[in-house]
C-alpha cells in the first residue's frame, strides 16, 4: 500500500513537472526520535517558533503513521517501502528463530528518492545523519555531510564530506552537531543558487537532535533548566492541557504503569535510572536530587 502510493506520487510528480519550466525545490527536514508533542505547534513547552510558523502557514498532520524509530523511518521515507520490506525493521510477533527482515543489506531494487528524481533534472543534497546502508553519493546525492558518530554532538570521531572521511573533531573545537549540519545545508543551498540555479533541488536535512537529548549548548540548558525542575508531572500536565486546547487529543490523562519499562529486554531496567532508561515511569518525588538534575 505505502509503496503503491509512493510510486504513484513520484510518478505523478515527475509527469506534472516534466513539461514545466519551473519545478518545485524540496527541503525535507527530519528530526531524530522527536515526539510529535515536543513541538510548540503540537502543544510542547519547547520554543520552536520557526517550525510553528511552517505549521501555521502550511499543513499540520494530526493523523499519521510512523515507524517510531530512526532507521526504519529513514528507510521508509527515502524508498517508499515499509521498513520490514527493505530489512530496516523486524516483523513483531514471529516465533523465536524466524528471520523477519530486521537486518542485512537493503535490497538493490529499493532505490532512494534522489535516484527517482534524477530523471526530472533534480540535484540532490544530504546533510546530517544517514543510517542507511551504502554511502550518500553512491545513492544519488550530489553533495553530502554524513555524521555517523551521532552520539557525540560536540566532538564526533566518524564523519564524512562527499563520502570522504574527515578528521576527528577535537574537544573544545567549537563544534556542535546541530549547527554543523545546518551550516552544511546552507552552504549547499548557496552553492546551488550560484552554480545550478537552472535546476531544481531536493535537500534531505537529517538532524541528529534530539535523539539522546542531553547534549545541549550551555545557553539552551540555562534557558530551560528551571522549566524542567518544576517536575515532569507538572510539565506533562501542562502539555496535556495545551494539546487538548488546540484540539489534538481529547479525554483524560492516564496514570503511568508502575512496572512499565523500556520496550526491550534489559535486566536492570526497573532498578536504575540512567541514560538508557529515560522513559522509566518513576514519580518525581521518588527521585534523588542527582536523578532530578539528570532528568531535568
Amino acid at each position: 500500500m505505502i509503496r503503491t502510493f509512493f510510486s504513484t506520487l513520484v510518478f505523478a510528480f515527475l509527469v506534472s513537472t516534466a513539461n514545466t519550466a519551473e519545478r518545485p525545490n524540496v527541503l525535507l527536514i527530519m528530526a531524530d526520535d522527536l515526539g510529535f508533542s515536543d513541538l510548540g505547534c503540537y502543544g510542547g513547552e519547547i520554543e520552536t517558533p520557526n517550525l510553528d510558523g511552517l505549521a501555521r502557514d502550511g499543513l499540520r498532520f494530526t493523523q499519521f503513521y510512523n515507524t517510531a524509530r530512526c532507521w526504519p523511518t529513514r528507510g521508509a521515507l527515502l524508498t517508499g517501502y515499509f521498513a520490514q520490506q527493505i530489512r530496516r525493521d523486524a516483523v513483531p510477533g514471529l516465533p523465536r528463530g524466524i528471520r523477519s527482515g530486521g537486518g542485512g543489506k537493503r535490497p538493490s531494487w529499493a532505490k532512494l528518492l534522489p535516484a527517482m528524481l534524477k530523471p526530472a533534472g533534480y540535484r540532490a543534497y544530504h546533510s546530517g545523519k544517514w543510517h542507511i546502508d551504502g554511502m550518500p553519493l553512491g545513492n544519488g546525492f550530489d553533495r553530502s555531510y554524513y555524521l555517523k558518530d551521532q552520539g557525540r554532538f560536540f566532538y564526533p570521531k566518524v564523519h564524512w564530506e562527499d563520502d570522504k572521511k574527515l578528521p576527528e573533531v577535537k574537544k573544545d573545537a567549537g563544534y556542535y552537531a546541530t549547527d554543523a549540519i545546518a551550516d552544511h545545508a546552507v552552504k549547499c543551498l548557496k552553492e546551488h543558487a550560484e552554480k545550478h540555479s537552472g535546476k531544481p533541488f531536493f535537500h534531505y536535512l537529517a538532524f541528529t537532535a534530539p535523539h539522546f537529548p542531553l547534549h545541549a549548548l550551555p545557553e539552551d540548558i540555562a534557558r530551560y533548566r528551571e522549566r524542567y525542575r518544576t517536575s515532569w508531572k507538572k510539565v506533562r500536565d501542562a502539555r496535556w492541557e495545551r494539546i487538548q486546547k488546540i484540539g489534538i487529543v481529547t479525554g483524560k490523562l492516564s496514570e503511568v504503569e508502575r512496572d512499565l519499562g523500556p520496550p526491550y529486554h534489559f535486566p536492570d531496567a526497573l532498578k536504575k535510572l540512567g541514560s538508557g532508561e529515560v522513559n522509566r515511569p518513576l514519580r518525581w518525588r521518588e527521585l534523588t536530587d542527582e536523578q532530578r538534575d539528570f532528568q531535568s
